[in-house]
């Protein structure tokens, strides 16, 4: 089998973000939003700031293969944007389990997130930078929708992917025109 093109599984476990606390809210965005695949204390709608989501990381290990990446998403500097998501308690514990789901190219960072109340809270969010080997960056929305519909990997066709987040954004009340443009395209096939 084909190894990935990056591993960071070990770049986040030698990072020492909240190590003291025995509980830690994380930031979810993509994938994390509809498949919670792990114990939490507490979900919450939340937002983060200055970060739009973006189809712009490949995908080796879940929704593509080494040979054919489908398309995931990451996020992405911009001045005052709103990225709408999932907050969960959880447990240091957890990471783990995380740090191996979000190994092809992610790395925690830490993030302030505010919650539907307006409370606020810092916590850990999952980003793969520009930086990392598997990042595939910026393409006309068609070409990244064909790539998405043709993708597969082993947890299954990058075009769910897609349609799950969309349904996701949608039950959250959360606008997000780079998702909802990718999705038009799928169905313009």
């Amino acid at each position: 089998m084909d190894e990935l093109p990056v591993n960071t599984i070990e770049a986040n476990r030698r990072m020492g973000h909240f190590e003291d606390r025995d509980r830690v809210w994380l930031f979810g965005y993509g994938s994390l939003i509809f498949k919670a695949d792990f114990p939490y204390i507490a979900a919450r709608p939340a937002t983060i700031r200055g970060w739009v989501r973006r189809f712009w990381q490949g995908s080796h290990d879940h929704r593509g293969t080494p040979g054919a990446p489908g398309r995931v998403v990451t996020l992405i500097q911009q001045e005052g944007a709103t990225c709408h998501g999932m907050a969960y308690l959880v447990t240091p514990e957890e990471f783990a389990h995380l740090d191996h789901r979000e190994k092809n190219g992610y790395l925690r960072f830490a993030t302030e997130m505010t919650f539907d109340d307006g409370t606020t809270a810092e916590g850990l969010v999952y980003i793969a930078t520009d930086d990392n080997e598997a990042y595939l960056g910026d393409a006309p929305e068609a070409e990244m929708a064909r790539q998405i519909a043709n993708a597969a990997g082993p947890s299954g066709p990058n075009r769910d992917y897609l349609l799950m987040l969309a349904e996701a954004l949608r039950n959250l009340g959360a606008q997000d025109a780079h998702v909802f443009g990718l999705e038009r395209h799928l169905f313009d096939k």
